[in-house]
């Protein structure tokens, strides 16, 4: 594909239609893009693009999206080595991409900046080393708009450093970073501060200086973050006097009349209190000077700044920065002076903790992203996170004096809210996210709060101020105290005895029918949360018997909460539907028609536009347990189950909806592995179209597929033919040939050798052991090691292990040597899994007691170390299982999925693990009895035994022979 103007119009044209609101328009331009994207010169075509002034700005940035997005997903070599990109593109990249930045406008520089930082990941510095050199250079031009697009890419290039774990090539890499840029950036931190006394009266020039501050100051950061470098411990005078002169500015001409989004001064301040905290936190012995200046600065800043939102972020940096000093020791002097703590109290955290007009907007007309900043524990820090952590920091030092003084405030609030409940239902809003602040000691996601301070009873304010709101007839009234009230159960649930927590299930149930998001999505959210919940080592508080009595009602109100305003793709109800019907089980079959109609509507609604990845997760979740534990009763209904999911699949895969399509292939696996019949005319009209290459092509299908294609083979090996089968087998050459997959490949050998008779695959198994050998060769990975091992096991128990030996030694003289030499022997131990350590110690245990080369042939040196190592590997301790049931949920989903599907597995359609030898109930036994089996025909084996094994493993040994009593 030539970048010729013909092209640069046409890739235009494509991409104005993937901005198209028609789904249909905008995904074929998607496709046809993905298309293309591994052809020569389209990165070209798409820098030519970003190139053309006359193009209209928003193709020019949807151009530089998706450069961005083409070089996350195909600048790293695949696992498998291969490179997408041809090497000249990469290199014309490289050469051209620096200056079209800084020559392009913000909305550009900003997508480009992020490409450069992608391409700096994986070439940074060792094949870039030019790049750095480059970008300093411009910092002579005197251009701020070039100079903020060089510290804009140094910025997105740079703070990858506070993610990463240390090692010696991250080491190295800020090295080179420091070596290069830490003298210029101070030098421009210097020249831009002056800069701001010098155009001091022009605004146009501040926001440009401001702008470069900010970015200056993010650099700081980032270069800081994994160690004190020693650069900016000499210069430490520097960055923190001008850190001090900027945290305590007045810059009248940059104040914004914006209540919600900040301004540049604010976004500055916020980023210092970040850098004041990382120094805090981190490199407090080169620090402590200069503590002592910035607690006032930043005290100063609190009392002064207002409670409009577009301050938020900045309070709650500054707080944290107070926090992160309140909590040492070595500052403890700092806050001990007589007032300092009631003034903290009155001044910092209370004013921080009340519910703001902007609180109670936010909660009724935005009440998604209300729900992810006050459950969900979001990144994004707020006000009064910031004051609860505030809280608990001078709580380690003076939780006596606190809690005593925080008392008094807590009374008067609740005091307050007595007078006139209806007008000041704010104050006790703000006293039990206090008491929450003080009460926590220690908290989990999985349990809550796990350790609450002795000076706090959370059960006695339960009992008297929580249990009144949860109590309240009108589910409507006062809905943020009982969003608070169903918050507190959340996060006290591990204090709260059985009793309490169980009656909060009536409320609950009741409040889904609340009209308020918050309130009927926190109802949701903690009715999965009690029913999942389990005291460590006492199993679940809750079972089934609790839930009976009130089955009815919550079905009919999680599902009639799905038809409120703005809670049609709640994924907190539909998680709690899920968890209800798990744990309800039998108890919902005779009503599994109307719920199976219920999810069956949904799906067809959000298959529409699939934009919320978790509702749709727990909703095909939800799908699965209805089939499982229907069918479990009553097998016959799989058929009832197929006519009322099959054609909504159906048109999930013919419209190519690929959010869906893994999971779609999951729950068919499913139908199919519980029907009790065979596999009908349906799934095999279906089973053509899974072999072709196109939808292996998607890496989110690729379990899922195998998966499903395995429930075929197992369901049905009679209606696997000849040409079928040839096309199984090249999907397993194709699996094997890749690091990522080849464990799937494996997968379906594996059942291929035990589902289908033992004729069936002999035309094909020298061309197999021949590619697993050559895979070998050429990646001998871990992963690939165990998967040979347990395939090897399962060829022995289906064929012989004396037929795998002579396959093996088949392919070249006294092969199988070398396999127990450098494979058998030496990574036998790793096998984790359960069931595959059960398939290789059987295997294993054949090939010692059944291949007579092994006993008293060509391979009798090896003998000895075999069985130590199968001893090994049976005598290790048994793998902890899954819990089936109440595990969350990983959604793999990502930005750098592009145009994939991701694969999320359903746990409800979990595959069971096949076992091939359900007659050995324990290997131990089926070893002793094996082996004495093998020394009753050949006695002069036994001295093998006595030569070749350890004392400690010979000891092992006589155990396994005492379980199985026999005499030795």
């Amino acid at each position: 594909m030539e970048v010729t103007e013909a092209n640069l119009q046409n890739l235009a044209q494509y991409l104005q239609h993937t901005l198209s609101p028609d789904i249909t328009e905008r995904r074929n331009a998607e496709k046809f893009l993905e298309t293309i994207e591994h052809t020569q010169n389209y990165s070209l075509l798409l820098l030519g693009l970003l190139n053309k002034e006359d193009v209209p700005l928003h193709l020019r940035v949807s151009a530089g999206i998706t450069l961005k997005n083409f070089v996350k997903r195909n600048w790293p070599l695949t696992e498998d080595g291969v490179d997408k990109i041809h090497a000249n593109d990469r290199n014309i990249v490289k050469e051209s991409i620096i200056g079209l930045m800084l020559r392009s406008p913000e909305q550009i520089q900003k997508q480009l900046s992020d490409t450069i930082s992608i391409i700096g990941k994986e070439d940074f510095p060792d094949k870039w080393s030019g790049l750095m050199p480059e970008l300093v250079s411009k910092f002579t031009t005197g251009d701020f708009n070039i100079i903020n697009g060089v510290l804009r890419t140094g910025h997105s290039l740079f703070k990858k450093y506070r993610h990463e774990f240390k090692s010696e090539k991250l080491w190295r890499e800020i090295k080179f970073v420091l070596d290069n840029f830490a003298m210029p950036l101070t030098q421009l931190f210097r020249a831009t501060m002056e800069l701001t006394v010098t155009h001091a009266e022009n605004v146009v020039a501040l926001k440009v200086i401001y702008s470069s501050l900010l970015l200056i100051c993010k650099i700081f950061y980032s270069l800081n973050y994994q160690d004190l470098p020693e650069f900016f411990e000499d210069n430490m005078e520097t960055w923190m006097k001008h850190f001090h002169t900027l945290l305590t500015a007045n810059v009248p001409l940059l104040r914004t009349e914006d209540k919600e989004e900040p301004g540049l001064i604010e976004q500055l301040k916020t980023q210092i209190c970040d850098n004041l905290t990382l120094y805090a936190q981190k490199y407090d012995e080169e620090f402590t000077s200069s503590v002592p200046i910035f607690v006032n600065d930043v005290w100063q800043l609190l009392i002064n700044t207002g409670v409009e939102v577009k301050y938020d972020l900045l309070v709650s940096n500054a707080i944290k920065f107070l926090a992160s000093v309140a909590e040492r020791t070595s500052y403890k002097a700092l806050f001990e002076t007589e007032g300092t703590l009631s003034s903290l109290c009155e001044r910092v955290i209370i004013p921080n903790m009340e519910f703001r007009d902007a609180d109670e907007e936010a909660f009724e007309d935005n009440p998604e992203e209300y729900i992810r900043r006050d459950i969900e524990g979001s990144d994004v820090d707020t006000r009064r996170r910031a004051a609860c952590d505030l809280v608990r920091a001078l709580s380690k030092l003076f939780e006596t004096t606190v809690i005593q003084n925080f008392s008094i405030y807590v009374q008067h609030m609740l005091s307050e809210y007595t007078k006139d409940p209806s007008h000041n239902w704010k104050n006790k809003d703000a006293a039990i996210f206090l008491v929450t602040s003080l009460a926590a000691k220690a908290q989990t996601q999985k349990l809550g709060v796990t350790k609450t301070s002795d000076l706090v009873n959370v059960v006695e304010f339960f009992t008297n101020h929580i249990v009144p709101d949860l109590q309240a007839p009108n589910v409507d009234d006062s809905p943020v105290l009982k969003a608070d009230a169903l918050k507190y159960v959340m996060v006290f649930r591990s204090q709260l005895p059985r009793n309490l927590l169980l009656g909060c299930l009536p409320p609950a149930v009741s409040f889904l029918r609340a009209k308020s998001q918050v309130v009927h999505s926190y109802a949701a959210c903690c009715i999965e949360k009690i029913l999942t919940h389990h005291n460590p080592g006492s199993g679940p508080v809750v079972v089934q018997a609790d839930v009976v009595p009130l089955g009815n009602a919550l079905l009919v109100n999680l599902f009639d909460a799905f038809t409120l305003p703005g809670s049609q793709e709640n994924e907190y109800i539909m998680k709690a539907l899920m968890r209800t019907l798990w744990l309800l089980q039998g108890e919902v079959v005779c009503h599994v028609g109307i719920i199976i109609s219920n999810l069956k509507e949904k799906l067809l609604a959000v298959s529409k536009n699939p934009s919320k990845p978790n509702f749709n997760h727990y909703l095909f979740e939800c799908i699965c347990i209805m089939i499982t534990i229907t069918c479990k009763q009553r097998p016959e209904a799989v058929s009832s189950f197929e006519e009322v999911l099959l054609p909504p699949f159906q048109t999930i895969l013919n419209q190519d909806v690929q959010e869906f399509i893994p999971y779609v292939f999951q729950v068919l696996a499913l139908l199919l592995e519980v029907n009790p019949g065979g596999i009908s005319e349906t799934y095999l009209s279906l089973f053509a179209p899974l072999l072709q290459p196109v939808l292996w092509e998607n890496s989110g299908n690729i379990p899922p597929l195998v998966r499903l294609l395995q429930a075929y083979v197992s369901k049905g090996p009679a209606n696997i033919p000849a040409d079928r089968l040839s096309g199984l087998l090249g999907i397993f050459q194709k699996l094997l040939a890749s690091k990522a997959n080849d464990n799937y490949g494996f997968s379906l050998l594996n059942t291929l050798i035990i589902s289908m008779p033992s004729d069936a695959l002999s035309d094909y198994m020298n061309q197999i052991f021949t590619l697993i050998f050559q895979r070998l060769q050429s990646s001998k990975t871990a992963k690939c090691m165990k998967c040979v091992i347990v395939f090897f096991s399962v060829y022995a128990i289906k064929y012989s292990a004396l037929s795998l030996v002579q396959r093996i030694d088949g392919l070249q003289n006294k092969m199988f040597g070398m396999v127990l030499e450098k494979l058998l022997i030496p990574e036998l131990d790793k096998i984790s899994d359960q069931v595959e350590r059960k398939i290789c110690s059987v295997g294993i245990t054949k090939i010692l007691t059944e291949v007579p080369a092994l006993s008293q042939g060509d391979y009798t040196q090896f003998w000895p170390t075999l069985l130590h190592s199968l001893i090994h590997l049976t005598a290790l301790p048994p793998t902890k299982d899954k819990g089936e049931g109440t595990g969350e949920f990983l959604l793999q989903g990502s930005e750098d999925s592009g145009f994939k599907a991701a694969y999320s597995q359903l746990l409800f359609a979990e595959k069971k693990a096949f076992d091939p030898c359900p007659d050995v109930a324990d290997v131990k036994v089926y070893v002793a009895k094996s082996l004495n089996a093998l020394f009753c025909s050949n006695p002069n084996t036994r001295n093998l035994i006595k030569n070749g094994i350890p004392e400690e493993m010979l000891a092992v040994l006589q155990q396994y022979f005492q379980l199985s009593g026999i005499q030795i």
